[in-house]
């Protein structure tokens, strides 16, 4: 976890997992990096949400692996679900539900798949495929945090790979055009200057 910037409640936090998909952004906006994964993401979010203060907005700026040929391009998601969790089970064994999709109110209609698993292989992204169109490693967990801090999130991710074989090459090879292009969609709808 990596905090640049002071967060002031005046403007918002923008949230990348990892430098390189940062390393384009020209910003005087606070900027958290987070690490790859749920217990990373939220781990980080959650700690500067509760040593405060809060700010105004979290913009989550991420790549995504497409779970449909021809995805292409930059999304802002509607709806974020945990591609890795069983809740249904849970809620036999508990009589509770966990983990539920949760919807973005300023989304589209994008649905994101979030899950500590790497996708890879094309049995997996057909699956996936059935219920969302993207896929990612920290979404779900951000938009956790955010709904229960009451602060609100954007989720935006550029599509970098087609989330089978040879995915994590793609995202290597792929991951400093996806960063100029997340810049670019910052610095068109996310206001820098305080």
């Amino acid at each position: 976890m990596e905090l640049l910037g002071e967060i002031a409640a005046d403007r918002p936090l923008l949230v990348l997992a990892v430098k390189e998909e940062a390393q384009f952004l020209d910003t005087e906006l606070p900027v958290l990096l987070t690490g790859m994964g749920k217990v990373n993401a939220a781990t980080a979010l959650a700690t500067v949400l509760g040593r405060g203060p809060r700010p105004s907005g979290i913009v989550n700026l991420g790549t995504a692996g497409a779970l449909r040929p021809g995805l292409t391009g930059t999304h802002v998601v509607g709806t974020v679900v945990q591609h890795d969790f069983d809740g249904r089970l849970l809620a036999m064994l508990t009589g509770e539900s966990y983990g539920a999709p949760l919807t973005l109110p300023d989304g589209g209609d994008t649905v994101l798949a979030t899950g500590d698993t790497f996708i890879s292989d094309e049995a997996a992204r057909a699956r996936l495929a059935e219920r969302a169109a993207l896929v990612d490693m920290e979404g779900y967990a951000l938009a956790h945090v955010a709904a229960t801090a009451g602060v609100p999130l954007r989720l935006v991710k550029h599509v970098s790979d087609e989330a089978g074989e040879g995915a994590a090459r793609t995202w290597r090879d792929s991951v400093a055009g996806c960063a100029r292009v997340l810049a670019d969609w910052a610095r068109a709808n996310i206001p820098y200057r305080p």
